[in-house]
């Protein structure tokens, strides 16, 4: 693997304002990509998390998110040190449940597979619509891919990855539009906290379906805006 900044993806600042997550990239303040998909929800979405809050119980339903968005964390902060050639796994004697996710992906969903990194938690942005931050934009297995890491309670399902995709689509869309770029790939690489890895590829077909679904989702977020001020 080795890397390439050809792209010279911009610096951003993230902020929270009014309880949403905001971009601060090239003169803009713009939406992330989560916050969109947050706001946007399907009803039946709120209410099959609502009513799984009410069979754990509010308090474990919080113990349960903050775990898990902690873990990710730190399972993200080993994959973007290996990736950007500052951690030596080998040698760091460190075994956290978080570490040897990490390796999981690593192992099975990396290495052999990456040929060329352009970018680590890479800023991208689509002009005054959206901003978030890439996990990882390389030549996987031979094609220019957007890469994004997970780590889950349990093996997903293709049906449960809506949201990925969406993901997926929103970053490779804002790539193409400012770089010029054609992306024709997604990757998903999971780990579970029982160590199963999952690899999730979709192609260029199924990104073009979420594009389009991202898209009115954007503006739905932004009819949203308009109304409630």
């Amino acid at each position: 693997m080795k890397l390439n900044p050809k792209y010279n993806y911009p610096k951003s600042i993230r902020a929270y304002y009014n309880g949403q997550r905001l971009y601060d990239v090239n003169n803009e303040k713009l939406p992330s990509v989560t916050t969109i998909l947050s706001a946007t929800k399907s009803k039946e979405d709120k209410e099959s998390l609502e009513r799984w809050r009410k069979k754990v119980g509010n308090a474990a339903a919080e113990k349960i998110t903050r775990e898990a968005t902690s873990r990710g964390s730190a399972m993200h902060d080993f994959l973007e040190k290996f990736l950007l050639g500052k951690l030596n796994l080998d040698l760091l004697g460190d075994n956290s449940l978080e570490r040897q996710m990490a390796d999981q992906i690593i192992e099975n969903g990396l290495r052999n597979r990456v040929n060329e990194i352009f970018g680590v938690e890479a800023c991208l942005f689509y002009p005054q619509r959206y901003a978030g931050a890439a996990d990882l934009i390389c030549e996987y297995e031979g094609k220019l891919s957007v890469v994004d890491f997970k780590n889950s309670n349990q093996l997903r399902s293709d049906q449960w990855n809506t949201d990925y995709y969406l993901q997926l689509s929103a970053y490779q869309m804002a790539h193409n539009k400012v770089y010029g770029t054609d992306i024709d790939q997604g990757v998903i690489l999971v780990c579970t906290k029982d160590l199963m890895f999952q690899r999730f590829v979709i192609d260029s077909e199924r990104l073009k379906n979420y594009q389009e679904i991202f898209l009115r989702k954007v503006e739905e977020y932004y009819k949203k805006q308009l109304n409630n001020k």
